[in-house]
């Protein structure tokens, strides 16, 4: 039976179809939160450093303090702000404000240059 169809892509062709950028963005929001939640065991680490004393709490600044460690701690800083942001736009459109494509398009981008803006104050103000 299925020799009898032709062969044709699978709806929505996946080479031809982009997803919408609220959509990805959405996708975003959702990866930001799933990476907070993964960050989680490096606070509680972090506190537990704290309660240790100063050798332990040197040692952990050293880790975070390498290239890696910097890299890390700036895309969770973005992470949160970037959640924080999309969070707020949320609750707007919650109250049926800025729902309309224009808005939401420049809301868009308005949630990643604050989230980028606010990562670099943390960044470059520390």
């Amino acid at each position: 039976m299925s020799q009898l169809r032709p062969m044709r892509p699978l709806s929505p062709h996946l080479q031809i179809y982009h997803l919408p950028l609220t959509a990805k963005f959405s996708i975003i929001h959702r990866a930001s939160g799933i990476i907070l939640s993964l960050g989680l065991p490096l606070w509680l680490y972090a506190l537990y450093c704290l309660t240790q004393g100063e050798a332990v709490w040197h040692n952990l600044q050293v880790y975070l303090l390498s290239g890696f460690g910097v890299s890390a701690l700036m895309v969770y800083v973005f992470c949160l702000f970037y959640h924080l942001c999309n969070g707020i736009r949320h609750l707007f459109w919650d109250m049926n404000l800025g729902l309309d494509l224009k808005t939401a398009k420049y809301s868009n981008w308005a949630v990643l240059l604050g989230s980028l803006g606010l990562t670099l104050v943390v960044f470059l103000g520390a």
